[in-house]
């Protein structure tokens, strides 16, 4: 054998080992106003959620794991980018009717285009709130720019939120199953004449409102925003989760010879909140419990496809959520009322929307049988690394620019380091609410603080050991200046450059 011919082998070898280790699946699984201390396996108890406990049992829990932003549509868009929301205008909550703004595969890569390339087949199911079009959306007709641009094979997706019209499916750009002589429009300024709101009539809500959500009346509960027509596409609440996992399912079954990658963003538990019957009453904390409890049987039901589609044991499974807890968050539910000792952040402070930890601190769980290991992980990750994670496992290299606030944290998160980032920004809803993360310590900039919150008397803004407080209770910036103006220039660095 030849040294040329030693070397080719060689390489073909360690193409296959390579290959051998990449999974035939790729799962995400991204719930939504999740918080840290929602399910069992970090600390729940009155609400039952079996299969991420499972996962938890089977596979790695980080406990130091963090979105981008305590609110979901900066959330989503550094998921799929790898850049911090709060270095781009217009990445703030969305409309149901805004443009896109995750860039398109041509012009950047993404999550799913690096998966594209990796050879997987890609596909989007469930919550999408990331804009679609270019501006004023024909939702009659051929809707792009959306989600095909940015690099998913398959949609079928919500445009925004519950809350928000439109309330339809969009499968590949058409909503699904509407009438074309029942044409839909959409307005987020002005209502359509003859149209009832929930504010000019409330005798026709079956679920109230605390704060908004009264214009456009679906299903008896009023929403953000003004629609009219599409009656033939609305979809029924009560059976959101059950479609969006059906979906969810069928992609499972149909692609089970085909490696893929699934991003699948559940409804649950963002408001409304309107679970299925079966799942009344199925936890101890009212109807907010009721869809945690909901959501967790849609993982299940993933994990039983996974296993019939003989996938159990090839599959990388990420499991976790666009932001921190919110109770009441617009609709009147009873579930403030109905919390009954639990605490959806868990020990940390604050949640959706909150600079303080609860909001982007969250349950993530890898799950791998036979290649993660089970067990815990305090290393600090990002969901800004899971692109360029994804991009080492697969084999795609990453050029400079490509996920830019992203670091590959692949041995993080399969359980082989337990040393993750140096430090991250953490964001909470405007571009100038950011705070720093260094080991053990928090640091909060006077002006990211909310009107009203009282910031550091002596220094340039608040430090908190969460080592010793992790309710960020404890001000310790007089007692560590030196730690407190390195972390303040610090920040300052990342906010004027972006990250090598």
């Amino acid at each position: 054998m030849t040294a040329l011919f030693r070397l080719v082998v060689l390489g073909l070898l360690a193409f296959e080992i390579h290959a051998a280790e990449r999974p035939k699946a790729v799962i995400l699984f991204y719930t939504d106003d999740l918080g840290y201390g929602d399910t069992g396996c970090y600390g729940a108890v009155r609400i039952p959620t079996p299969n991420v406990d499972r996962l938890a049992r089977e596979g790695l829990r980080l406990t130091d794991a963090h979105s981008t932003s305590a609110v979901c549509t900066p959330s989503r868009y550094a998921l799929l980018s790898g850049r911090y929301p709060w270095r781009t205008r217009g990445t703030g909550i969305l409309p149901g009717d805004a443009p896109l703004i995750v860039p398109t595969a041509d012009t950047a890569m993404t999550l799913p285009s690096m998966m594209k390339r990796a050879g997987y087949k890609t596909a989007v199911i469930g919550k999408w709130h990331l804009g679609l079009g270019k501006g004023k959306v024909d939702w009659n007709g051929d809707i792009r720019p959306g989600p095909r641009e940015v690099g998913f094979d398959e949609s079928f997706i919500m445009a925004a939120t519950a809350d928000r019209v439109p309330c339809v499916f969009i499968r590949n750009g058409r909503v699904v199953n509407l009438d074309p002589k029942d044409p839909i429009e959409v307005d987020y300024k002005h209502n359509f004449p003859g149209q009832p709101t929930g504010k000019d009539h409330p005798e026709l809500l079956r679920m109230k409102a605390s704060l908004g959500h009264n214009q456009s009346i679906v299903n008896g509960i009023g929403r953000i925003g003004y629609m009219k027509g599409g009656k033939s596409a609305l979809w029924d609440d009560q059976n959101l989760a059950d479609t969006i996992t059906n979906e969810a399912v069928r992609f499972i079954e149909k692609n089970k010879e085909t490696p893929f990658f699934l991003y699948v963003a559940t409804n649950d538990i963002h408001v409304p909140r309107d679970p299925h019957r079966r799942f009344l009453g199925k936890s101890s904390c009212g109807i907010r419990g009721d869809v945690t409890v909901q959501m967790d049987d849609c993982l299940g039901r993933v994990l039983a496809a996974l296993k019939r589609a003989g996938l159990e044991r090839d599959t990388l499974l990420i499991f976790t959520s666009d932001n921190g807890p919110v109770v009441d968050d617009g609709y009147a539910d009873g579930a403030e009322h109905d919390l009954n000792g639990h605490r959806p952040a868990g020990p940390w402070r604050g949640g959706k929307c909150s600079i303080y930890e609860g909001g982007t601190r969250l349950p993530f769980i890898a799950w791998w049988p036979g290649n993660i290991a089970p067990g815990t992980s305090n290393a600090l990750v990002s969901h800004l690394d899971i692109a360029p994670s994804l991009a080492k496992l697969v084999g795609v290299p990453c050029e400079k620019g490509d996920f830019p606030d992203g670091t590959n944290q692949l041995p993080a998160l399969l359980g082989q380091s337990k040393q993750g980032r140096a430090s991250l920004v953490e964001h909470a809803m405007k571009n100038r609410h950011i705070a720093l993360r260094m080991r053990n310590y928090k640091y909060i900039p006077n002006e990211s603080l909310y009107q009203g919150e009282k910031g550091s008397p002596t220094g340039p803004g608040l430090l908190f050991d969460l080592d010793a407080d992790p309710g960020e209770t404890i001000d310790i910036s007089a007692d560590k200046p030196d730690v407190a103006r390195r972390m303040r220039d610090h920040l300052r660095a990342y906010q004027q450059q972006v990250q090598d």
